[in-house]
């Protein structure tokens, strides 16, 4: 059985040279940014919320007082 050979030609484009923009609008700038900041909120709070019942389970009171205070901030509202 003979092997099959691919040939690829290019053409060069003689076309219109398009402008392409770099700005990205404001409002896809701000519901982007406002997007990753609320899954980076409920991660770092997931994970948290998991650190506080691993120490409850073990007893640590020193960690558990501290993980409290930094979980304060998250539930705030």
């Amino acid at each position: 059985m003979k092997k099959e050979k691919v040939i690829f030609r290019y053409h060069p484009y003689d076309g219109k040279v398009l402008q392409a923009r770099r700005e990205i609008p404001y409002e896809i700038k701000l519901t982007a940014r406002l997007l990753l900041d609320e899954i980076c909120f409920n991660w770092n709070k997931a994970q948290l919320e998991a650190k506080l019942n691993s120490s409850i389970e073990k007893g640590n009171k020193e960690a558990f007082s501290e993980l409290r205070k930094a979980y304060l901030d998250y539930i705030w509202e």
